[in-house]
């Protein structure tokens, strides 16, 4: 079984979400307030301690063609300090539209602006999250499932 914390690495805040320990659903955490890069890293080692986090998956905020940003070279090295303090793989993750769709729930639960800016960081690291591991969902079900060729051999 595998816990997967995923981060919405932001200048000011990282958004956080943690799975559960099967991997099918995304559950925010409350939003970490950056300060110092040795304090931001060892109070999300202890995150990851404290919630039994086995792998680490972090946003990686592609340009609209899906070319690497000065955004992206940030959140990989961030990542790799992360690697680093937590002995944890990290994973990247396409976070494009995240905090647009988060944006877009919370306009549409009608959460005023002010509650939404404290809001939208954590609900961009469950969609982030949730998009993760859907993807990993279907990539198993496409390894297990019996290629046309074997069904056909096998009749």
């Amino acid at each position: 079984m595998e816990r997967i914390l995923a981060l919405d690495f932001g200048k000011k805040r990282i958004g956080l979400a943690l799975s559960d320990p099967l991997g099918l659903t995304a559950q925010g955490l409350e939003t970490f307030e950056r300060t110092r890069i040795r304090d931001d890293l060892a109070g999300l080692q202890q995150i990851a301690q404290r919630h039994g986090v086995t792998r680490l998956l972090l946003g990686n905020p592609l340009q609209m063609s899906g070319d690497e940003s000065k955004q992206s070279e940030k959140a990989r090295e961030f990542g790799e300090r992360l690697r680093q303090a937590t002995g944890l793989p990290v994973d990247y993750w396409d976070e494009r539209y995240t905090t647009v769709l988060a944006n877009q729930v919370l306009s549409e639960a009608r959460v005023t602006l002010e509650k939404r800016k404290a809001q939208v960081d954590k609900i961009a690291a469950m969609i982030l999250l949730e998009d993760y591991l859907e993807h990993r969902r279907f990539q198993r079900a496409a390894e297990t499932e019996p290629h046309a060729e074997d069904q056909e051999a096998g009749q």
